[in-house]
């Protein structure tokens, strides 16, 4: 019933712009994916294209080298970034990106110490298999959970959809890894015949977005779909996800894809959208400056261009509430802020990095 009412729009519900107020923090950022926010309260900031930036305390930016050969163009170039837990102590950035090399390129996530403006001591931690040509469909979210393990979400490259099922292959799947790179020996299928060891979960279209789950520490993301059927879904070990054989979206040309929307031997999805938001971005809020959004689930929309907010009861969705549209901007990623606020990225040529604070 709760896809049903939000297929018919009956659940969403505008927030007003005076619950909050908006602080530009920078301007003029080429198409910006990743962020996060280091200890002495400085950000980083990449951008597809394949640049590195500090914004420093004084708001300059600096460029930090180091970067590997990215294959940048299209929906590819440098994505997510994220800290080691530990990063205070090892100084380990992590970060994905569009790598290229024989038949064309796939995700893969590398990690380095950042040490003053530079990564050094490089290592390539996973390089999805096998790559294919094109420039959509890369993914991709990387996220630490308590016990220290890395997931990282891919996509199933667009024109390899019907690989999201098959388990001899990096494409349309959720992976998981020790911080090294290694793979934990619990992973579902470690000990099956000709399936990939690093796999956590499958059949999955476009995941660009991922967080913990405060409470329970499980991850949930959210993928695209096609022309509708965009995805929210708790993240189970060894789980189907179902595409392409079952999806709420249809082709872009109007056209019914798989089997329908539930398949009993496939894991059917919390929350829906038809027509698409295409969903980037998402986090569970636990800060202090906006006491009535605790434990909301936060997407960022790129073809809505807004910034959608899940309240939840458990593991069920109650309702969706809209902000930002005024800014009819692409929001691409989010990130909690020390102090309480939401740090939000828009993608554009002109982007923006963007703070919610409350009202003064």
């Amino acid at each position: 019933m709760r896809m049903l009412l939000l297929l018919l729009g009956l659940l969403a519900t505008p927030l007003t712009a005076d619950e909050y107020r908006i602080e530009t923090l920078a301007d003029g950022l080429q198409h910006p994916w990743g962020l996060v926010e280091l200890p002495n309260g400085e950000l980083l900031i990449g951008e597809r294209r394949g640049r590195l930036l500090r914004l420093n305390a004084d708001g300059s930016r600096t460029l930090i080298d180091g970067l590997p050969e990215i294959a940048s163009g299209g929906q590819g170039g440098l994505l997510d970034l994220a800290l080691h837990p530990d990063f205070a102590d090892n100084l380990w950035l992590y970060f994905s990106y569009s790598q290229p090399g024989p038949g064309g390129a796939g995700t893969a996530v590398a990690r380095a110490r950042l040490t003053g403006n530079r990564l050094i001591e490089q290592q390539v931690i996973f390089e999805q298999y096998p790559k294919t040509s094109g420039s959509a469909h890369f993914g991709s979210r990387l996220a630490f959970d308590p016990q220290g393990y890395l997931f990282i979400t891919t996509g199933e490259r667009y024109h390899s959809r019907d690989m999201a099922q098959q388990l001899d292959n990096h494409l349309g799947k959720i992976i998981r890894l020790h911080d090294d790179g290694q793979v934990p020996k619990d992973n579902p299928f470690i000990d099956r015949p000709y399936a990939l060891p690093a796999i956590w979960s499958y059949g999955h279209r476009n995941i660009q977005g991922a967080a913990i789950h405060p409470g329970s520490g499980v991850l949930w993301a959210q993928e695209h779909g096609p022309r509708g059927g965009d995805e929210v879904n708790i993240i189970k070990a060894g789980a189907n996800y179902g595409w392409p054989v079952v999806t709420f979206g249809q082709e872009y040309s109007g056209g019914a894809i798989g089997e329908g929307s539930h398949h009993s031997e496939m894991e059917d999805p919390l929350w829906v959208w038809v027509p698409s938001i295409a969903p980037s971005g998402m986090l569970f809020y636990t800060g202090s400056q906006f006491p009535q959004w605790q434990d909301s689930l936060f997407i960022g929309a790129l073809k809505g261009r807004k910034l959608v907010r899940l309240t939840l009861d458990g593991e069920q969705v109650t309702q969706e509430h809209h902000l930002l549209s005024e800014l009819g901007s692409r929001i691409r990623t989010l990130v909690q802020a020390r102090d309480g606020g939401i740090y939000v990225l828009t993608d554009e040529s002109n982007g923006k990095l963007l703070k919610l604070m409350p009202p003064l």
